[in-house]
């Protein structure tokens, strides 16, 4: 019948624009399911270091760690900081596999990375996800920043190559750690499959959540030596220092 594809567009539009919320369950009227009242209230990190994005109590600062030991990393671009809900949106996400959960987060990062790009900030030439230890990838089944990658992939045009950085060998899980024990936890811990593949480029690391910054460090400090010639770091989240400042 002539009138079956015009009603089954109506009913395409009507799924696109009548979402659910996936934080409250109300109506959204936008494409993402989220409605503006829950996007509005998520952790917006505004005040933060220029270089690392450590919540600051000011703007246009660079915190005293990063101006007393500069990072391999050249740039954080992040658009929260690891509070309530973000934080137990990510934790859904990367430990009980609610992957729309992660792919409305990598969603909302890939729009704040439009308007970064907008703004001034440089596009990176290539997405590199952070790797995951082949038995941490076992037991969750996932890599939650390949993930990320490859969403941001889609969205922002920009090439992402999954399997250039691996793990040399496995390491203790990051969170269980001090800052001092992170960085040896690290050492020699990652390769480059192929290290011309980075020359001369500008690489973005992506991953979910920076903490202290050791594995984006040790993973840009490699891409550095390898002739690298600028590497970001787009992440959902960043965790304020414990007993600094923090957002609220």
């Amino acid at each position: 019948m002539r009138c079956q594809p015009n009603a089954w567009r109506q009913v395409y539009n009507w799924l696109n624009s009548e979402q659910a919320c996936l934080l409250c369950d109300g109506r959204c009227a936008g494409p993402l399911p989220i409605c503006s009242p829950c996007k509005a209230e998520l952790p917006w990190l505004e005040q933060q270091c220029r270089i690392c994005a450590l919540p600051l109590p000011a703007a246009a600062m660079v915190c005293g760690e990063c101006q007393n030991k500069p990072p391999y990393f050249d740039h954080v671009q992040t658009p929260w900081h690891y509070g309530f809900p973000v934080d137990a949106l990510i934790t859904r996400f990367k430990h009980h596999g609610k992957w729309p959960l992660g792919r409305l987060l990598g969603s909302l990062l890939s729009h704040h990375l439009q308007n970064a790009f907008a703004q001034g900030l440089p596009r990176a030439d290539l997405l590199l996800p952070v790797p995951l230890g082949k038995q941490r990838l076992r037991q969750r089944g996932f890599n939650q920043a390949g993930m990320l990658a490859d969403w941001l992939h889609t969205h922002l045009q920009l090439p992402s190559q999954n399997h250039l950085l691996r793990r040399a060998r496995e390491t203790d899980a990051q969170q269980d750690l001090d800052a001092a024990a992170r960085q040896r936890n690290l050492r020699n811990a990652f390769a480059l499959t192929d290290p011309s593949r980075v020359k001369h480029k500008h690489v973005a690391l992506v991953d979910d959540v920076l903490t202290t910054g050791a594995t984006a460090n040790s993973l840009a400090r490699l891409l550095k030596k390898a002739g690298a010639r600028r590497v970001d770091v787009y992440c959902l989240a960043r965790t304020p220092k414990p007993g600094g400042f923090c957002p609220q």
